[in-house]
């Protein structure tokens, strides 16, 4: 902790990057960040199944839907960074095999709320929150090995 208020306060001559000092600074304990993952992955998987229940009520369902499914998306991504640190997952989603998954699932993130709320329309929320299930898909089993290449596969037999 000290290290980190000499690096803020400019007092330390070492050329050390703030993320990593404040990264240092926050470290939980591994009980601790179990249960972090599992409250804010909970909260997510609330707010998602929340915000499906919530699709039908008529006229401001699907933005409801959109709000809370995108939320619970969120929640559930930020719930991985109690698991293995923040600066880590940051890192790890920018990897040259989860880039594209990661700037698809936030731009359908952002897509999602500018469609429900700026543009107010439902269809394109409904879409671009399909899109974000499937991009978050896509970049959760870029974490098993072999998984994205099994799939590959298994879809290029089907189309055959």
């Amino acid at each position: 902790m000290d290290k980190l208020k000499k690096v803020l306060s400019g007092q330390d001559g070492d050329d050390l990057n703030v993320l990593q000092a404040a990264n240092e600074a926050s470290t939980l304990g591994w009980g601790t960040r179990v249960k972090g993952f599992c409250i804010c992955f909970g909260l997510g998987v609330l707010c998602s199944i929340l915000g499906t229940c919530l699709l039908w009520v008529p006229r401001v369902g699907i933005i409801l839907f959109a709000v809370l499914y995108t939320f619970g998306n969120i929640a559930s991504l930020f719930s991985t960074m109690f698991l293995m640190g923040p600066l880590k997952q940051l890192k790890r989603m920018c990897e040259l095999t989860r880039a594209l998954a990661t700037a698809v699932m936030l731009v359908c993130f952002a897509l999602t709320l500018c469609a429900a709320f700026w543009w107010k329309n439902k269809g394109l929320a409904l879409l671009f929150c399909v899109m974000q299930f499937l991009a978050f898909a896509w970049y959760s089993i870029s974490y098993i090995p072999f998984a994205r290449d099994a799939i590959i596969k298994m879809f290029s037999m089907c189309l055959k």
